[in-house]
């Protein structure tokens, strides 16, 4: 099956990265601080440094890392890289040393482009940790037996040391090539070339490298832009890393799609990120619920002129009403996505749901195929039962980085996502959690998702986590741990009394464990409840 909705060109990010600057020319693509790139400004950059890459010996196929926080940087970067063939390592800026230096040997990159400092974090301090023979190396001339393939380290910004090189010098080194050499490179890209590997965020498991075309990462973003409300005139602002799909894929190229601007900051601090979407006038806000709340519990917030924004997360939590009771909720379809689809294979953005469908993460995204199995037997399950998530389509991975194909996808194409749901018979999917998550307790299966729904009905609840923790009789005992909304007070005891009223008794938590607010839960760095460390302390807590 193909998708239903192809942009207008050869859908490669060089051509993006032209088309886009043709159109919409001296509008403003980034906002980062006062520095402001416009689409016109990203290409020419972009092309500047992708000759400085070639003059260096990049060619297609060429690993190079991406190591920079969003903003201009990172977008001539991405740009650069890919537009000539080379694949795109994107970094994590959050990974420490041993994390850093894994993904480095792992990716067999080339030649890194990073970033000196940002936030009091030294990165050449941190690169040189995690490769401590990089000290005694010659710019250029790098031989690393911890990172075999790794030649030359540049850096955006900061005092270059003696194994490492300005990325203004290598701009520098381009002007060797001409244009006509650059647009015979990108004439030769195709979109069945690799572009990115994107790792994912390791909250279940240890990160993989996810390898993605240039057509899929340039299709996938277009095709989904009939089902959300992008304009050429909005101004959007996310704190989601570009270097995860939900930032590059679903904000930035769908953002070139659409013409809009980017609004990025360095570092997430509600009262000041109130301000910048008061003065850049931001129209929508895409990021993580918990934080879209915190603005919206900011003591300031009703003060604040948010007028300009009309869609995003914050617009969909607006604040208590002035009898302090909250308006009332309309269910609303959601979507589900990973790095591995980069980002929603099922999705319905705005679409208001009738009372029985509420929980719908959405439909299929055209072009892409989904079945719903028996994990152990691989057959199909019934329509309305829920069983492992399959999907097969254009915007799936093209693989691991250094996994064979047998490895990842059946004989046929599926690819075993690992994620549990149904589909009804109006095609609206429900997700049940994780497969891997699924508890065994005296001899019943429990799905985690079906009880965190359940806590997360009580009104006092703004999120739950259920885990299952060993017991030598038992197999596993349900517990649960619940944070619970500003101002809101409730005894774990009672939680589990009221939740046992509404899903079987053998689902009800054994233990419950009260958090007073969402920010003492242990959070990754991506955004995401920590559940491998949530998980490990109640298990050293609860366990028999």
């Amino acid at each position: 099956m193909s998708p239903t909705h192809f942009p207008s060109f050869t859908p490669t990010t060089g051509a993006l990265a032209r088309e886009a600057a043709a159109r919409r020319g001296d509008h403003t693509l980034v906002v980062l601080d006062d520095e402001r790139l416009s689409y016109a400004e990203a290409d020419r950059r972009s092309a500047a440094l992708a000759k400085g890459l070639l003059a260096s010996g990049v060619g297609k196929g060429t690993l190079v890392g991406l190591l920079a926080p969003n903003g201009p940087d990172w977008v001539v970067g991405w740009f650069a890289i890919t537009r000539i063939g080379a694949v795109a390592v994107l970094l994590n800026t959050y990974n420490k040393a041993a994390e850093l230096g894994r993904t480095i040997r792992h990716s067999d990159q080339a030649l890194l482009l990073t970033v000196g400092s940002h936030l009091g974090h030294d990165y050449l301090d941190r690169l040189e940790q995690a490769a401590p023979d990089l000290a005694g190396q010659t710019h250029e001339r790098l031989l690393l037996h911890s990172h075999p393939y790794l030649r030359s380290v540049w850096t955006f910004s900061g005092g270059p040391r003696p194994w490492c090189g300005e990325v203004d010098e290598l701009v520098e080194r381009g002007a060797a090539v001409d244009d006509e050499l650059l647009a015979a490179v990108e004439a030769e890209v195709t979109p069945a070339d690799p572009a990115v590997i994107v790792y994912t965020s390791g909250s279940t498991s240890d990160p993989k490298g996810a390898v993605h075309t240039h057509g899929a990462v340039v299709r996938h973003a277009h095709n989904l832009s009939p089902m959300r409300d992008l304009r050429d005139d909005d101004v959007l602002y996310t704190p989601m890393p570009l270097f995860w799909v939900g930032g590059f894929s679903f904000t930035l190229v769908a953002a070139m799609h659409a013409g809009a601007t980017l609004v990025f900051e360095d570092r997430f601090e509600p009262g000041t990120t109130l301000d910048l979407l008061e003065r850049e006038r931001v129209t929508q806000v895409l990021g993580w619920p918990h934080m879209a709340k915190a603005l919206v519990d900011h003591p300031t917030f009703a003060e604040r002129d948010l007028s300009s924004i009309r869609a995003g997360t914050v617009a969909a939590l607006p604040p208590p009403s002035a009898a302090g009771e909250p308006p009332p909720e309309v269910p609303m379809a959601s979507s589900l996505g990973m790095t591995e689809t980069l980002g929603p294979h099922t999705f319905d953005a705005k679409v208001e749901l009738p009372p029985e469908k509420a929980g719908s993460f959405g439909h299929a995204v055209p072009g892409v195929e989904h079945r719903i199995v028996d994990p152990v037997t691989g057959e199909d399950v019934a329509l309305g039962e829920p069983g492992e998530v399959w999907v097969r389509g254009y915007s799936v991975m093209a693989g691991f980085h250094k996994r064979e194909r047998t490895d990842v996808f059946t004989a046929d194409g599926w690819f075993r996502t690992g994620d549990a749901g149904r589909f009804d018979a109006d095609g609206h999917f429900y997700f049940s959690g994780r497969m891997g998550d699924l508890i065994k307790s005296s001899g019943m299966n429990i799905t985690p998702r079906e009880v965190e729904e359940a806590f997360e009905a009580l009104p006092e609840v703004v999120m739950a986590f259920v885990t299952g923790v060993d017991h030598p009789d038992r197999g596993q005992d349900v517990v649960a741990a619940i944070a619970l909304r500003p101002g809101e007070s409730l005894d774990g005891a009672v939680a589990r009394s009221r939740v046992a009223e509404e899903i079987a008794s053998y689902k009800v938590p054994r233990h419950v464990e009260v958090f007073a607010t969402q920010e003492e839960l242990p959070w990754l760095d991506s955004g995401k409840v920590d559940r491998r460390r949530l998980a490990a302390l109640l298990a050293d807590r609860y366990r028999a």
